[in-house]
């Protein structure tokens, strides 16, 4: 079981001071190379693995697995770093202390949503290493999350890969997966852990039997749940396209929503082409993994007679707010398809901009429409990269979705 990391009292009691830069401070830098930091999610240990690259500028690249993340807004002042995490409405603020950096992980967004953070200079491993004989994670496992206050269940499926101590992979289920987790066996006690800048997820599991597992997730500063496992190579999620639907009584999808100039867009001006729909929000990491999917893909295909449009449900009922999180996001990944902002990740809110849904299940959810703006398919959520062969199946289907469309008669 990860240990409780010892923050220093003064980071709440006296931040203002932590991360003040006064004119006497001496100015000092980050050191470049590997790092090892510890966040403090509800008082368990979840390592983060970092690069601090110096050239032209000072860049840190975030480690997940294969995942390198580029952090390239970072600035010192002072005695301090702020690192901005690129898209996401979240940094870090330390205090710099030569081998060390003591502060914090904040979601700017979440009333009180602070993380304590700290990180140790030349430490390149992710979990304590340990001489044990590990005992095999690796395949597939049919899972069970239960949220331990309100005693809700989802059924997901895990997917390890082990080498030695070592283990990769990830939890799907039917709003997406968790992305790229990396960590360790110790004996019968598997650790995973993952930060992307949006979201911290730490999991710990042990082997029961030789062929069931229970554990522990949490994520960031309050989110905890059980979770079970058995192993199941044939385990597999409800049908993603059954999941949301339009209801009885209606004919279509029907909206108008304020571009990022604020004027109205609605499928209607997309009459004539291949229209996918987009419902997403700049502060959900499955949704920027669907993101950089479809620049790719658009930037392939447009031409073809398709368009893609991005719903963005932001973090604030504000306007100015939700475009700048979205033109950002544009910018910086030279999106070339629109955007409207439609409204907040509140989903039974979301849901009411959209009342032709039974629902809106996930974020993201895309919808297939043809040339006549019929709907064809809406698929909940998106199996990213960090699911191998599962994110290779969605881009076939993808694929072969949008093909049927485009080859279809007015």
């Amino acid at each position: 079981m990860p240990k409780l990391m010892r923050i220093p009292s003064l980071l709440f009691i006296i931040p203002a001071i932590i991360f003040s830069c006064t004119a006497e401070s001496k100015k000092k830098g980050v050191k470049p190379g590997i790092w090892r930091g510890i966040l403090n999610v509800q008082g368990n240990e979840l390592p983060v693995n970092f690069e601090v690259i110096q050239e032209s500028d000072l860049r840190v690249y975030l480690i997940n697995a294969e995942e390198r993340i580029e952090l390239d807004e970072v600035r010192i002042e002072g005695d301090s770093v702020f690192i901005p995490m690129h898209i996401f409405d979240t940094d870090i603020k330390a205090l710099i202390q030569g081998d060390r950096l003591v502060g914090v992980w904040t979601k700017n967004y979440e009333k009180d949503y602070v993380v304590p953070f700290e990180a140790v200079y030349g430490t390149s491993y992710r979990f304590v290493p340990s001489k044990k004989a590990p005992e095999s994670f690796d395949g597939t496992w049919r899972v069970t999350f239960i949220h331990h206050e309100d005693g809700d269940t989802t059924e997901s499926v895990g997917i390890f890969s082990q080498s030695g101590t070592k283990v990769t992979g990830t939890f799907l289920n039917p709003k997406g997966d968790y992305r790229y987790l990396e960590g360790t066996v110790d004996s019968n006690t598997m650790q995973l852990s993952t930060f992307d800048g949006g979201h911290a997820f730490l999991f710990t599991a042990q082997k029961t039997t030789e062929d069931q597992l229970s554990g522990d997730f949490w994520s960031g500063s309050h989110w905890h749940e059980t979770w079970t496992a058995v192993k199941d190579e044939n385990a597999m999620l409800p049908d993603a396209d059954s999941l949301t639907f339009i209801k009885e009584g209606y004919d279509g999808l029907t909206f108008s929503f304020p571009d990022l100039n604020g004027n109205p867009v609605s499928p209607e001006d997309f009459r004539g082409k291949v229209l996918i729909v987009q419902i997403f929000g700049t502060w959900c990491p499955n949704c920027m993994d669907e993101t950089k999917f479809l620049k790719q893909w658009y930037e392939e295909n447009h031409t073809r007679g398709v368009e893609v449009l991005g719903l963005a449900y932001e973090a604030k009922d504000d306007f100015e707010y939700a475009r700048d999180r979205v033109l950002k996001m544009k910018e910086k990944w030279d999106i070339p398809y629109n955007f409207v902002i439609a409204g907040t990740k509140d989903k039974k809110e979301a849901a009411k901009t959209l009342p032709m849904l039974n629902h809106v299940l996930a974020f993201p959810t895309t919808i297939f429409m043809d040339r006549n703006g019929d709907v064809q398919r809406i698929h909940t959520g998106f199996t990213g990269p960090g699911t191998g062969h599962y994110y290779e199946q969605f881009v076939k289907e993808f694929n072969e979705t949008v093909d049927e469309l485009l080859i279809e008669d007015l």
